[in-house]
């Protein structure tokens, strides 16, 4: 086989492998320990992909007629594998927490989505001041966003840019200023639970908003992404 087919065959392979780790997962054909397991198998099949194409650019007479596919195996390979080495590189300098929250001296706790947590990994429970320390260290910027405008009316923006961050609403108490939702990742579909607590503050309003993954040691920055995302939306 020439080099420039075993090239573009080694990177479509490592595209294939990081869709089918990605879709596994939320279609249920594996747990996502399986799914991180393919993403090792992307990077092999995406390097290897893009040391064939080199080595096939580098001779003349492998070159000849097949710059085109050659460079296309580069370009695959690379894509596809800089998901996985970025997401392995976010992994090695951001805290090893799953509990992002807003307050870490009373953090929003959750009551509703308590029953759809029974069978998950990690625990509702707030993980105390080891987990607050990494997080003032790793987040600095994750603080209650503070609105000069009556409980009412922050309630009301709250629960809308919680609609539009495609959020499954859990259930909403205005009286109590609580609302608890359901995040879905968008390539393994792990599913991380959100609760937003309105207090009044002087004359203003105080948003406070903790996320938790229900599976995984580190969320890789996804829950504090979250929040910055969701208090953007006001």
């Amino acid at each position: 086989m020439k080099i420039h087919r075993i090239a573009l065959s080694l990177a479509l392979l490592s595209v294939a492998l990081l869709g089918m780790s990605g879709l596994g997962v939320r279609a249920g054909w594996w747990p996502f320990t399986v799914g991180f397991q393919l993403l090792g198998g992307v990077v092999g099949a995406g390097m290897a992909a893009m040391g064939c194409a080199l080595i096939g650019l580098a001779v003349p007479r492998w070159r000849a007629g097949a710059f085109a596919p050659l460079l296309l195996s580069i370009m695959l390979g690379a894509g596809a594998a800089w998901f996985p080495l970025y997401m392995a590189q976010r992994a090695n300098v951001l805290p090893r927490i799953h509990d992002i929250s807003t307050d870490l001296t009373h953090p929003p706790a959750f009551v509703a989505v308590l029953p759809l947590r029974a069978n998950a990994a990690n625990p509702a429970l707030y993980g105390g001041a080891e987990v607050a320390a990494m997080q003032r260290l790793g987040y600095p910027d994750i603080q209650p966003l503070m609105l000069a405008v009556a409980p009412a009316e922050a309630y009301a923006r709250a629960l809308a840019a919680a609609h539009a961050m495609g959020w499954q609403i859990v259930a909403f108490d205005p009286a109590s200023g609580r609302i608890e939702a359901t995040a879905t990742t968008f390539w393994f579909g792990f599913k991380d639970d959100v609760v937003v607590r309105i207090t009044p503050a002087e004359g203003a309003s105080r948003v406070d908003v903790r996320s938790v993954s229900r599976v995984g040691k580190s969320d890789v920055g996804a829950n504090a992404a979250r929040i910055r995302a969701y208090f953007a939306r006001f």
